[in-house]
């Protein structure tokens, strides 16, 4: 499994678990802001990443909007 395959494993399953909050997406993107290394945010960030479901894409798009002007 590639290392972006594994990505995008890591933040459907952090969507997942995460479905009963009230805003998943928010909270998904929360989670990877405090708790990923910032090479798996450029990893996820960079390009169009496939295979996400639809809070992990949400939480994906929160994600560059915030470090759209800042360091990974």
């Amino acid at each position: 499994m590639s290392t972006r395959a594994k990505i995008v494993r890591m933040i459907n399953q952090i969507a997942d678990n995460v479905q009963n909050e009230v805003d998943p997406a928010s909270a998904t993107a929360e989670h990877i802001r405090l708790f990923w290394d910032p090479r798996m945010r450029a990893l996820l960030l960079e390009d169009e990443t496939d295979g996400l479901n639809e809070t992990a894409a949400r939480a994906r798009a929160q994600l560059r909007g915030l470090f759209s002007n800042f360091a990974l």
